[in-house]
């Protein structure tokens, strides 16, 4: 027995420990760009002028009270916070007070907003709480009223292709300009969803350049030349046609509901009077409703574009 335990004690566990440094390093290369090019301080942030103006002010200070950050999503409330932490817990003197981030704040019930109100109330001395939320109408009033409000504004063009450009830059990536315009014009003022869409395509097209048509693929967006074409069969063609446009497009994979969404802008471009555009956007409040309720999509995009055919006369 005793020669069987010896041998037993005598086994290197490197292998197991080379194995899982081996997986920690690979975690660590393969870091989200999201989290890579996070804002690491307060001025890294950008578009947000107000709102880091008054955070430098707090932070100076060490006096920060309780925070209420509301916007969009992907404007850089959840960074911005996670940067002042930074610099207030990194600087000289560490703060006699804790801070708690609460994203998605307006998911909680009101019930629990109250409770919430509560504890604010109870760990004022040692506790600063931070509230991020897309839509400040959903905080109940006892809330926002301790907090601090700071709105976060959709990021414009122009500062979502510069930051992009810089990414592709340190990324050494083969790009168009028509790619990074996709980008931004498909993410809606979301630069967190344009950097993930970069990443994948980044992925995807390995040593090729990153086109337009590319980006396109990775977020599901319908090309713009198919949704022309089928305004076009309902404007202009028989319903056995609509039928095989609408039944193609469903076929190729494409949501219901962004098909609806890039109907609705090409149609509010198009020279139809105010009368005729209005039964057809009422058409599709109703459509967005259905498939909200899990309606079938193939037949409420038939329903929709047989709304154009009487239109188009």
């Amino acid at each position: 027995m005793q020669p069987f335990l010896k041998s037993t004690n005598n086994q290197n566990p490197r292998p197991l420990k080379d194995k899982w440094a081996t997986g920690s390093s690979t975690e660590k290369k393969d870091k989200p760009w999201v989290d890579k090019y996070r804002p690491k301080c307060v001025d890294e942030v950008t578009f947000q002028e107000e709102v880091v103006a008054v955070l430098k002010r707090s932070l100076q200070g060490a006096d920060l009270p309780n925070l209420l950050f509301y916007g969009p999503p992907g404007t850089g409330k959840t960074s911005t916070i996670f940067a002042a932490a930074i610099e207030l817990y990194g600087g000289k003197a560490c703060p006699p007070f804790k801070i708690i981030i609460l994203d998605e704040a307006d998911s909680m019930t009101a019930p629990a907003q109250a409770a919430l109100r509560r504890i604010i109330e109870k760990e004022s001395r040692t506790t600063r709480f931070c509230l991020i939320c897309n839509y400040i109408s959903r905080i109940i009033e006892p809330l926002t009223s301790r907090c601090s409000k700071f709105r976060f504004k959709a990021l414009a063009h122009n500062v979502q292709e510069e930051r992009l450009l810089k990414i592709c830059e340190k990324e050494n990536l083969k790009y168009t300009q028509e790619s990074i315009s996709a980008l931004v014009k498909v993410s809606e003022g979301d630069l967190r969803k344009a950097i993930t869409l970069l990443q994948s395509a980044a992925r995807l097209i390995v040593d090729n350049e990153i086109t337009e048509l590319a980006v396109f693929e990775i977020s599901g967006v319908v090309p713009t030349q198919m949704i022309t074409n089928l305004l076009q069969v309902c404007f202009k063609g028989s319903f056995e046609q609509l039928e095989f446009a609408v039944q193609s497009m469903v076929d190729k994979g494409y949501a219901a509901t962004q098909i609806l969404s890039q109907v609705h802008d090409s149609i509010i471009e198009h020279n139809l009077s105010d009368k005729q555009k209005s039964v057809v956007t009422e058409k599709m409040a109703m459509m967005d409703k259905c498939l909200s309720d899990g309606a079938d999509e193939y037949l409420q995009l038939l329903s929709l574009c047989s709304i154009f055919l009487p239109q188009a006369h």
